[in-house]
């Protein structure tokens, strides 16, 4: 991971950044998971982001990851983009090749999700047009904080 703000880069003289982009990908199983939510609250923690907010987005990540999880084979690798930007962090999820599941909707989990982050939405290819199935949910900086 490169240097995404840390209070070390002001320390030094350098003004920290608020742009950070890490890209991950793990496995599938529910031992394999942990590290995203992990770097997720790591990011959000640099960023300057409140506690009840990294709380937030840990437990946003960890459900997103699950619910892919579960409808993947278990060979599958889960590939993770995470950017953090001045006001918000962007986590994006998704399984490549993953066709015929539909990210369920109707779940206490899906539930849960929508209430954590501030904004969620299914995705059904990876950016460069390729099958794949994943969520992207985005956690804005609540007012007041810098």
């Amino acid at each position: 991971m490169t240097d995404c703000g840390s209070p070390r880069s002001a320390d030094e003289g350098r003004p920290p950044s608020h742009h950070c982009e890490v890209y991950l990908e793990v496995g599938v199983l529910p031992t394999q998971l942990a590290p995203v939510r992990v770097v997720a609250g790591e990011l959000a923690a640099r960023a300057d982001f409140d506690l009840d907010a990294v709380a937030d987005l840990r437990l946003a990540v960890d459900e997103v990851c699950s619910m892919l999880a579960t409808l993947a084979p278990l060979d599958a690798r889960m590939r993770c983009l995470l950017r953090t930007e001045p006001d918000w962090i962007t986590v994006t999820v998704w399984i490549p090749g993953l066709r015929a599941a539909a990210v369920p909707r109707d779940t206490f989990g899906w539930r849960v999700l929508v209430t954590l982050a501030d904004k969620v939405e299914v995705l059904g290819t990876d950016g460069s047009g390729a099958r794949s199935l994943g969520v992207r949910l985005l956690k804005a900086r609540q007012a007041g904080t810098s």
